[in-house]
């Protein structure tokens, strides 16, 4: 793939990124109403010894910018010296949607359902067709960085098609605590990359419009230990003290309206019948409180405390039957981590409190 890699980059203006070089390009993925290309920041680094070629992209929704700030990290670190191989670094891959604050283009579509895309479709559809050829036909491995959606939170966990043994590999290389086994939606970004030949991951971290710091760590430690998995850097792996894949995860609805108080962190493992929220009317009263329906880790959590009946409260992703949380927990606080960490700062946004000792 280095060949193809290197014929990427000649096709873009001219630029050439010889072995051993480092430099900052561009790539046209669009042309604006005035007629301008738009085009996206591009830094590629190849080491003088061929390998695998490695993308990483942030904001492929425009508001999600932990990854950017990510990447930015990654670009501006003095001690990323490649052994072997290629990394394409983009911080903002649907930049029409980030230079609008949303996470949407402007002709109102999602990019990561627009994949592969049509030369001749919509904007959405003809932007995703050239990231497609341009990027992701000549790279072997793909790290996608994302966050939740809007008025939610994510502990970092990897999204990967467990099936596929390269996939496998670099999500385990990763080395997030939690890793949710499924394909992806149709058309989406890793779906398709993937089904392309191209061993794509997705990590979730944080929320829209924030770069967090421990969630730029986790990201920036994820993409080193899998670049370090392909022998691509000479460094020993940084991994959580535990691992856990999830087949099943479930957003836990509220059944009344009301304000919400939080008994649990994102990233806390719980036990089946732990209280999740308690929610009341606006003078406190009233008292309804959700519990968990099976022994889980809180995966994503709302960060809005005002809900209607059916909102969104709590993302669970289901242990598998011969995990106990009790285990996890110890590992996990054995040590003062970078995950123990993330947990506090996720949650230093929301209303945690224990939950009350008559709950129904």
């Amino acid at each position: 793939m280095e060949n193809s890699a290197r014929k990427l980059i000649e096709d873009w203006e001219g630029c050439k990124v010889l072995p051993g070089e480092a430099k900052d390009v561009s790539l046209a993925v669009s042309e604006s109403f005035n007629g301008r290309t738009v085009e996206i920041p591009v830094h590629v680094r190849r080491a003088k010894i061929d390998g695998p070629v490695v993308f990483v992209t942030g904001a492929l929704h425009g508001d999600e910018i932990n990854g950017t700030g990510a990447i930015r990290k990654l670009v501006q670190s003095d001690d990323f010296e490649l052994k072997r191989g290629s990394v394409i670094l983009i911080p903002v891959l649907n930049i029409l949607a980030f230079d609008r604050h949303s996470r949407y283009l402007p002709d109102r579509r999602d990019l990561n359902r627009s994949f592969p895309g049509v030369s001749t479709g919509s904007l959405a559809s003809r932007m995703a067709r050239t990231i497609f050829d341009e990027l992701v036909a000549r790279c072997d491995y793909g790290i996608d960085l994302h966050t939740a959606a809007v008025r939610r939170t994510n502990y970092p966990n990897i999204r990967a098609d467990m099936s596929d043994p390269e996939v496998k590999r670099i999500a385990e290389a990763f080395g997030c605590e939690v890793i949710i086994n499924g394909k992806g939606p149709l058309r989406s970004f890793r779906r398709e990359a993937c089904e392309a030949g191209c061993h794509t991951i997705v990590m979730e971290g944080g929320e829209v419009f924030k770069v967090e710091p421990g969630i730029v760590k986790t990201a920036v430690r994820g993409v080193r230990n899998v670049l370090s998995e392909l022998k691509m850097l000479d460094e020993p792996p940084e991994h959580a003290d535990y691992q856990v894949v999830v087949k099943k995860s479930k957003w836990i609805r509220a059944q009344k309206g009301g304000f919400l108080e939080f008994h649990v962190k994102p990233g806390e493992v719980i036990e089946a019948g732990q209280p999740l929220t308690t929610n009341t009317n606006l003078l406190g009263r009233d008292r309804h409180t959700t519990h968990a329906p099976y022994d889980a880790v809180v995966i994503g959590m709302t960060t809005l405390p005002a809900i209607s009946p059916g909102d969104p409260i709590c993302n669970l992703g289901q242990l598998p039957a011969n995990i106990k949380p009790e285990s996890l927990r110890n590992l996990r606080f054995r040590e003062h981590g970078l995950e123990e960490r993330v947990v506090e700062e996720l949650s230093a946004n929301l209303l945690v409190v224990k939950p009350a000792p008559n709950l129904d």
